[in-house]
């Protein structure tokens, strides 16, 4: 750990004419002072006045004796540089940034300090009726002592701050793997490892799957978005949105906008811990778009198209069915069929109305029943019978995909 020299701060013009005792009487009033110093600092800066918060207050009282004893150091032997001390503030700025918290606290406390702690020094200097000249010199290595440990604290915090982006992407990773894994998925190892990648756990949420890019280019990266958790290297690209239906940012033309007018599936809003339920729905649907069987280009949402979804979702079973109910259709040809077919799933979807089969084909109402007469003779009653009409929809339905996308 390289801890910075101090610079820019002015030196002693010669060493502090110690009278005697001071470093001695300094030494055993440290830990009184350190009290008052850590009492002023709670009641002056909000952010170190939290009851309850163990480890936030001990750092504060190491730092408080840390930088008092710095400073009586530097009295007794002002050839003394003060690594050791330097390094506790250095590593004091590091858990500031890795528990993110800002910078300002801190500084305020340094400032609020010193100057109590200078205030206090001062009662010493009447009690032992210093010298103006012995007071000046010590009021600059006060004001040194503060510079030295807000230095070294800043460096610390600068430091963490640019390694610890790294370390939260890569714990961000960690998580959006556990959440969009093949096994089961623990909330309180979910929680945990959240909390460490800084990141709200929210109640559900909805896995977006990409079209993947023949480059990886900055500018194609989907815009960032509160909260989402981000993995443009897998296969497909995949995004984690936290609660997708609690907000207007995930709807409409902004998020394709913030998807850069890249094409995507957005999986079914599901509980946090069924996040790869989300992510498979997306992925199969992304598929469909790349094949033409559901819209090739913008976004696509798993909850608009469930019935194709599912009627997709065992594709040999689904050409079986199709074999197997439309087999009658195979005695014709191609272009018989294909309008045989259009208007046999319109006849069953208008509850067999022929003039509403005609409106909704664009033809006669008598060339409606010319072909209900040629289906009626390859069907025979299996047009009429309740049970059969349910797998001749289905069966139906993926003929007329089948016939767009090819």
């Amino acid at each position: 750990m390289a801890v910075p020299t101090p610079h820019e701060v002015p030196e002693a013009r010669g060493a502090v004419p110690v009278p005697p005792g001071l470093v001695e009487l300094l030494r055993a009033r440290l830990e009184h002072v350190a009290d008052e110093v850590e009492a002023e600092v709670r009641s002056r800066v909000p952010e170190y006045a939290r009851p309850g918060d163990g480890t936030h207050r001990e750092r504060l009282r190491d730092g408080v004796v840390q930088a008092l004893t710095l400073f009586v150091d530097h009295i007794a032997d002002p050839r003394d540089n003060g690594e050791s001390i330097a390094a506790t503030y250095y590593e004091l700025g590091r858990y500031v940034a890795l528990e993110g918290r800002g910078l300002e606290p801190l500084q305020s406390a340094l400032r609020v300090g010193g100057m109590h702690a200078w205030r206090l020094m001062g009662r010493t200097a009447k009690e032992l009726v210093l010298d103006s000249t012995v007071v000046a010199a010590l009021g600059e290595l006060a004001f040194r002592t503060v510079h030295e440990v807000a230095e070294a604290a800043a460096a610390g915090y600068a430091e963490a701050r640019l390694s610890g982006t790294d370390e939260v992407e890569r714990r961000r990773r960690r998580l959006l793997g556990l959440l969009l894994g093949d096994g089961p998925v623990a909330l309180e190892a979910v929680q945990d490892l959240a909390h460490r990648a800084r990141w709200p756990v929210p109640r559900q949420v909805a896995v977006v799957a990409l079209a993947a890019a023949s480059e990886q280019r900055e500018e194609e990266r989907p815009l960032s978005m509160a909260g989402e958790l981000v993995d443009m290297e897998s296969r497909p690209p995949r995004m984690l949105v936290p609660d997708p239906d609690g907000s207007g940012r995930w709807a409409g033309r902004g998020l394709a906008l913030a998807l850069r007018g890249r094409p995507a599936a957005i999986g079914p809003t599901v509980p946090l811990t069924e996040a790869a339920r989300s992510l498979r729905w997306a992925t199969r649907a992304l598929g469909l778009m790349g094949r033409g069987v559901l819209p090739r280009q913008g976004v696509v949402r798993c909850a608009d198209h469930l019935s194709t979804l599912l009627l997709h979702a065992d594709e040999p079973l689904l050409a079986e069915l199709r074999a197997t109910a439309l087999a009658p259709l195979d005695e014709v040809s191609a272009g018989q069929r294909a309008r045989l077919a259009e208007t046999l799933l319109a006849w069953l979807l208008s509850g067999s109305n022929v003039p509403d089969v005609a409106a909704r084909l664009h033809v006669h109402p008598q060339t409606v029943r010319y072909r209900l007469r040629q289906l009626d003779k390859l069907f025979g009653d299996t047009l009429h019978d309740p049970g059969t009409r349910l797998d001749l929809v289905l069966a139906l339905r993926a003929e007329s995909i089948h016939l767009t996308t090819h």
